[in-house]
């Protein structure tokens, strides 16, 4: 039942910006984690950020901090990465997630793969 969808992804100019969507299906935000990762061909998977309401926490990764930034909407049970002055090296395709541990798999980098994904969005930045 539970089932996340993303969309937004497209192909962008090097500073350019957009927006991802997760709309959440099958449980309230507010009760579990949802985060994003990506990957990017020829490239393991990397965790990108994680908001946690239980927490009150969020995460990113060092290579997107102060350019990415996580939200979430509960009335439409949606989260977004906000995603600014991106560089080619962010190319790649990016998976809405949900754990009920996320936040720790993301933060401690704890060898956990999440009980949930999404189909992935493909985001190209080139010039």
């Amino acid at each position: 039942q539970v089932q996340l969808v993303e969309s937004g992804g497209g192909l962008v100019q090097p500073g350019g910006s957009l927006r991802l969507s997760c709309v959440v299906s099958g449980f309230r935000l507010a009760n579990r984690p949802v985060g994003w990762f990506r990957q990017a061909p020829g490239k393991e998977r990397e965790a990108v950020s994680c908001i946690s309401r239980s927490a009150g926490s969020t995460y990113y990764a060092e290579s997107v901090k102060g350019r990415f930034t996580i939200s979430s909407d509960n009335a439409k049970n949606t989260v977004y990465l906000q995603m600014n002055s991106l560089k080619p090296e962010d190319t790649a395709v990016y998976y809405c997630a949900s754990d009920l541990h996320l936040y720790e798999i993301l933060s401690l980098s704890w060898g956990r793969s999440p009980d949930y994904w999404g189909q992935g969005t493909q985001v190209t930045v080139s010039s």
